[in-house]
This record gives structure tokens, C-alpha cells and sequence, in this order.
């Protein structure tokens, strides 16, 4: 008796060992599920199918959560994709809770001023 397939999800081994180089993790942490995608460059000729997917898809910024809900894959696999492409420059990543942090704290000369006016309060 087989197992009833799960909608949206690719169970085969083999596929997803063949879609990774046998890799069972990324060896980045630059992905998480909100890690938005931007690509570098158009596909090349003779790229694997889901990179030149992943390239097409991200011409605008993409989170991964979105890439992998794209491609029906786990996100661990996109995650593997992701790096490789990432490692090679075809495209950039970026959290978008930590872009321009710098830019978002308040200066420092002002904080000391306002500590200085509440102590003589």
C-alpha cells in the first residue's frame, strides 16, 4: 500500500539529493525564512532548471519562504540553492531587519544631551 503524497510536496529522495549534490544542509547562515533574494544576473545556458527558476523569480526582491512555496520544495533544499548561487554572485541577500540599522539609532551626541538634561532635573 502507498502512502497518499502530501499537496505541494516533493517526498522523492532522490530528486532532492540529485537538486543539492547530496548535501543535507547549507553551509551559510545568510538564509532565513524573510532573507529576501535579489538576482545578479540573467540564466545561463546548461544551469540547473531550479537555479535559472530562482534567478527568473527574483528579478524583484523575494523572501525564501516564497522561493520555496514557488518551486515546492522544502525551504532546507532552497536554502542549499540559494548558498551555491549566493557563493557564485548570481544574486544577493538581504534581511530586511538589519538593512541600514546604523541609520535607524540615534546619535549619540544628542542621547548624552538628554541624559545631561534629565540628571539635572
Amino acid at each position: 500500500m502507498t502512502r497518499p503524497r502530501r499537496p505541494g510536496r516533493d517526498d522523492d529522495p532522490d530528486r532532492l539529493y540529485t537538486l543539492t549534490g547530496g548535501r543535507s544542509r547549507s553551509d551559510s547562515d545568510a538564509f532565513d525564512l524573510v532573507t529576501l533574494v535579489v538576482s545578479e544576473c540573467e540564466p545561463s545556458p546548461g544551469m540547473q532548471s531550479e537555479h535559472a527558476t530562482i534567478l527568473r523569480m527574483c528579478q524583484r526582491p523575494t523572501a525564501v519562504v516564497e522561493i520555496a512555496a514557488a518551486l515546492g520544495l522544502p525551504v532546507s533544499i532552497v536554502r542549499i540553492m540559494l548558498s551555491d548561487l549566493l557563493d557564485t554572485g548570481r544574486i544577493s541577500a538581504r534581511h530586511p531587519r538589519t538593512a541600514r540599522v546604523a541609520d535607524r539609532l540615534p546619535d549619540p551626541e544628542i542621547l548624552e544631551q538628554v541624559l545631561v538634561g534629565l540628571r539635572n532635573l
